[in-house]
């Protein structure tokens, strides 16, 4: 494995909710545990890859972390439960299926699955 170079981290911001809201929403979505650092920094460590969109018309405006569902369906109920907003229905693209939504401080992530 690369790890010169390697991707590995993404910093979220966390301004349009508070720590305590968005640490809450990730646990119960996605089973996510976090460490904190202080009380404006707290860390999760899911795992991370990465691609570039080049078309302009499917390109993000801003960058978009892309989750990996086995269940697209369970995993878009329980993002629905946790109070995130579903933005972009699940839909067809030519790796699988993925929707988006908006989680409580407004970052916008993906779900995919096959």
């Amino acid at each position: 494995m690369k790890l010169n170079g390697k991707l590995d981290y993404l910093e979220l911001p966390a301004t349009g909710g508070t720590l305590d809201s968005v640490k809450s929403f990730y646990s119960a979505a996605f089973s996510w545990s976090f460490a904190d650092y202080g009380p404006t920094y707290s860390a999760f460590a899911e795992g991370l890859d990465g691609g570039f969109q080049a078309d302009a018309d499917e390109a993000p405006a801003k960058p978009l972390p892309v989750i990996y569902s086995e269940n697209l369906e369970e995993t878009l109920d329980a993002v629905e439960s946790a109070g995130g907003t579903i933005v972009k229905p699940i839909f067809s693209f030519p790796g699988g299926r993925r929707f988006h939504f908006t989680d409580p401080a407004g970052n916008e992530l993906a779900v995919w699955g096959h």
